[in-house]
């Protein structure tokens, strides 16, 4: 008899969702009007189900999402950990500052791991990051120094990694997840796919609780053109501005080069680091060079 039922999607391959329950993980279809309606569930969904007692069912609704992203694909994400290191290769803090924004414009909290510190300190970019109010861990894999920090703060959360090719972040996340429960890799394996599968999120249960979002294939987060962050919202997305935002001598500041610019004149008196407003103007005029027509 089918029963009603809460549930998690932990994966989605081919047109089959995996989604926990509180007694039992059921392999699912979606119903043919999320494919009518544009919406595809992602990993991360909150949804009831339709359930069978020989534990497969159907996904009937998909509860609000607090955010999401589409690639890679995850939903109701809580933090954003942004692997960086130290050296090989160099921090590019542009693309930092662009993943930290993303987060910070979906809602998501970006955390800052600094990796490779036994080859070169990084107190220079711990000052930037905290500074600007974010939350920052140094971890050196090939000593182990700091990854039992960065695990401490997973329990109770969804997080996702991410990082250039070379920072090290597949190398974390060995160091950290070896016994991570991989119900969701039986169940793929059951259907016949999953190791070739290499771009599809799963999450992967924690044993203290939590959730830790496996994207193969990604190296970074990308941000389709429906979901850039606007020129409006821009500002916003570096906490460390609020307090400046209000005192511009003129409302329509852009806070990249006019006269007045409380933003500017914080950036002189140190107040903001110099590269994160450089980042923030590089940002703002790339999206000058963006049509309206073409964010749709």
């Amino acid at each position: 008899m089918k029963m009603m039922v809460q549930g998690l999607i932990l994966q989605g391959i081919g047109g089959f969702y995996s989604v926990e329950t509180a007694d039992r993980i059921y392999e699912c279809r979606a119903r043919g009007i999320f494919r009518k309606n544009g919406i595809t569930p992602l990993a991360g969904d909150y949804v009831t189900i339709s359930a069978e007692p020989d534990g497969t069912g159907a996904v009937e609704e998909i509860q609000p999402r607090r955010n999401f992203l589409l690639r890679p694909p995850v939903a109701n994400l809580d933090q954003l950990v942004i692997v960086v290191s130290a050296c090989d290769p160099s921090p590019n803090l542009l693309n930092t500052d662009r993943e930290i924004a993303a987060a910070v414009d979906k809602g998501i909290e970006p955390v800052l791991v600094f990796s490779k510190t036994d080859l070169m300190p990084v107190e220079p970019l711990e000052k930037i990051y905290s500074a600007a109010g974010f939350r920052s861990f140094s971890v050196s894999c090939e000593t182990g120094e700091g990854v039992e920090r960065v695990e401490r703060i997973l329990p109770g959360k969804t997080t996702a990694f991410t990082g250039n090719s070379g920072v090290g972040k597949s190398t974390l996340l060995n160091s950290m997840f070896h016994d991570l429960n991989l119900q969701t890799g039986e169940i793929s394996r059951k259907l016949g796919r999953g190791r070739h599968t290499t771009r599809k999120v799963q999450l992967l249960k924690l044993e203290d609780g939590g959730y830790v979002a496996d994207t193969p294939g990604f190296s970074s987060i990308t941000l389709e053109k429906s979901d850039r962050i606007s020129k409006e919202n821009l500002p916003f997305c570096f906490p460390e501005f609020a307090p400046y935002l209000n005192q511009c001598r003129f409302s329509s500041c852009s806070h990249t080069c006019e006269k007045g610019c409380a933003v500017l004149q914080a950036t002189r008196d140190g107040k903001i680091s110099k590269t994160r407003h450089e980042s923030y103007v590089a940002m703002y005029q790339e999206m000058d060079g963006i049509r309206e027509w073409d964010k749709k």
